[in-house]
């Protein structure tokens, strides 16, 4: 049996996937999946006001007969999740993308592929019959947009998800004080790391460093000078980019169209008067404004706004089936993970990924029936409560 066999089957939640990918990933390799902006405050936040949050179990109940399963714009799905963009997971197992995208088809889920991925669209079509949504940040020429939105589209992705939150690169100091980038600037502390984990470091030699496969500028040089990967991705997105930019993203594609990186739900408005389908509030896992608002915690704010005109749609800092069920009682349509399947993947690719979303399934199934439901349409705010407060509202 593999080292990453014998890994998956002793992680037996994503806890136990993380602490598992730590040990197989170099040290700065591991920060940079794991880390966020600034002094962490919002990746910490993220957790903690999802630890914060309580479900409220309910029995008796015939909870016998139950599914998972739900649908998204309009098409079913096993159960309430979709497997969020991550730029040049490659980083973390040789072509990652592809792995992703069909443990997330033969689990029954979404796989949203990044535009900074290390693989092109047209692989992912032939690698994976699963359904497949892009994740868009639009570059400063508007041709290269349309370019790659055309590639997309014949490839036979469904939906395009344009990501807003990201007009300058987040302060990734975990990669700047470890000097990680891409390519890899090597000094002889990065090449003792990599000695230390040598089944990662021969994957990386017979596969290469990845590097984004829509190229943008299409000479690479802006990307090649930055310092970190987040700045060579903020080379790839316009910080003029606005509402504006969004009715032109809305000319361009005629399938379901969903704008991620919103925390505040004022920005519902012009989404509905954009022409969109759906939201994903998301303050990017954390790694953008350090000290931002949890997304938990502007949810229902958000649910509110959109009075079901629109599908929303949830990430940053979900690690279990249960605070899956957290944001579908406050009115979320599923939520998108990311380091959940990335933890996987990086202990066995596509093995591993599977192993993550099937954790998240059966945690899904379980909560469910414990919470006296059979079904996740089923739950409503009701089922939740804020940690230190009775139920009558009183301290």
């Amino acid at each position: 049996m593999r080292l990453g066999q014998r890994r998956l089957r002793k992680a037996h939640s994503i806890d136990d996937l993380r602490a598992a990918a730590q040990r197989t990933l170099p040290a700065l390799v591991f920060d940079t999946l794991e880390g966020g902006a600034g002094h962490e405050a919002t990746l910490r936040e993220n957790r903690a006001a999802l630890e914060r949050l309580l479900l409220v179990p309910s029995a008796p109940f015939n909870v016998a007969k139950r599914t998972t399963a739900t649908e998204l714009f309009g098409s079913p799905v096993s159960m309430p999740l979709a497997v969020g963009p991550t730029g040049l997971a490659s980083a973390f197992w040789p072509n990652a993308e592809i792995c992703l995208a069909r443990a997330a088809a033969k689990c029954g889920v979404p796989f949203v592929m990044s535009s900074g991925a290390g693989v092109t669209p047209e692989r992912i079509a032939e690698a994976s019959d699963g359904r497949k949504w892009f994740q868009l940040y639009v570059p400063p020429d508007r041709e290269v947009a349309r370019q790659w939105i055309a590639r997309v589209k014949a490839a036979g992705f469904e939906l395009l998800e344009v990501t807003v939150d990201g007009a300058v690169p987040g302060s990734r100091n975990r990669d700047a004080r470890n000097g990680f980038s891409m390519p890899l600037k090597w000094t002889a502390g990065k090449a003792l790391q990599m000695a230390m984990r040598p089944r990662w470091a021969m994957r990386v030699a017979r596969h290469g460093v990845p590097t984004a496969a829509l190229k943008y500028p299409p000479d690479g040089q802006a990307a090649r000078r930055a310092n970190t990967r987040g700045e060579a991705i903020g080379h790839r997105f316009d910080p003029a980019f606005d509402w504006e930019g969004v009715k032109w993203l809305r000319d361009q594609w005629d399938k379901p169209l969903v704008i991620k990186g919103l925390t505040d739900p004022r920005q519902v408005a012009p989404a509905l008067a954009a022409g969109l389908d759906g939201i994903v509030v998301s303050n990017h896992g954390g790694r953008q404004l350090d000290g931002s608002v949890s997304t938990i915690e502007v949810l229902p704010d958000f649910v509110a706004e959109a009075a079901g005109r629109l599908t929303v749609l949830i990430d940053s800092g979900f690690r279990s089936g249960t605070d899956v069920l957290k944001a579908l009682a406050l009115g979320a349509s599923a939520v998108q993970v990311g380091r959940a399947t990335l933890y996987g993947l990086a202990v066995a690719g596509e093995e591993g990924a599977i192993h993550a979303l099937n954790l998240l399934k059966r945690e899904i199934d379980s909560a469910l029936a414990l919470c006296g439901v059979t079904a996740p349409h089923q739950l409503t705010p009701d089922r939740v409560r804020t940690r230190g407060l009775r139920l009558d509202g009183q301290r």
